[in-house]
């Protein structure tokens, strides 16, 4: 499904600098893999290049057969609004909104209209345990409970490959645990592929696979 091959990129300027090369990746629906590397090694870097947001120096990007490195800007942003999710370290949800309306977002972008928008909306905020709640504005939530609309937002639009950078990074230790749990079982029961960039092991160990990112490529790690 989602297919990264010889993927490279360096940073322009009087010193150039290389981020990585060579990066291969291949996801299926249902996988989940985590992505760990040192700070500056480029994870954030790699999930701008893999949803369009950036272009890589050399590589390829295949999702579904389409090949994204030869897409215009508007063929890109499309794409993007119909196949990908994303869910930040810091939410990104709307203080002005209530949570339904956070959540339908990426599905008003679509142009999904009523009442097919609002049943949506309503069963993936019952599958992320925020029932009930989406005529709460943000300011009556926990932080583990606007990450839960963030993966909801994420969600909605059925994407077929969600990118997670650092979504627990704002959370305690069990609120984290809570929201990664929820997270994988997300992805799982949608049917997506899922990247978890991170820097914890513990956040890791809730992917199918760990690889580390570093100058010459991604390197599975072991288990555990």
């Amino acid at each position: 499904m989602l297919v990264v091959h010889g993927l490279t990129k360096s940073y322009a300027g009087p010193r150039p600098r290389a981020v990585f090369a060579d990066v291969d990746l291949s996801l299926s629906a249902g996988d989940y893999v985590a992505i760990m590397g040192e700070s500056g090694a480029g994870k954030s870097t790699l999930l701008n290049l893999i949803a369009g947001l950036d272009s890589p120096d050399r590589g390829s990007i295949s999702l579904d057969g389409t090949e994204l490195t030869t897409l215009g800007d508007d063929a890109l942003t499309a794409l993007r609004r119909e196949r990908f999710g994303f869910v930040f370290q810091a939410f990104h949800v709307l203080p002005y909104l209530t949570v339904a309306q956070n959540v339908a977002l990426p599905l008003s972008l679509l142009g999904v209209v009523a009442p097919e928008k609002d049943a949506r909306v309503k069963s993936v905020l019952a599958g992320v345990g925020l029932d009930g709640r989406g005529q709460s504005v943000p300011r009556e939530l926990s932080g583990g409970e606007l990450q839960r609309v963030a993966i909801a937002r994420a969600l909605v639009h059925a994407p077929r490959v969600v990118l997670a950078d650092e979504p627990t990074g704002n959370l305690d230790a069990d609120t984290a645990s809570q929201v990664l749990r929820l997270l994988r079982d997300q992805i799982k029961s949608h049917g997506a592929a899922g990247i978890l960039v991170t820097h914890s092991r513990a956040a890791a160990q809730t992917c199918d696979r760990i690889m580390q990112l570093t100058p010459t490529g991604l390197h599975a790690l072991p288990p555990g």
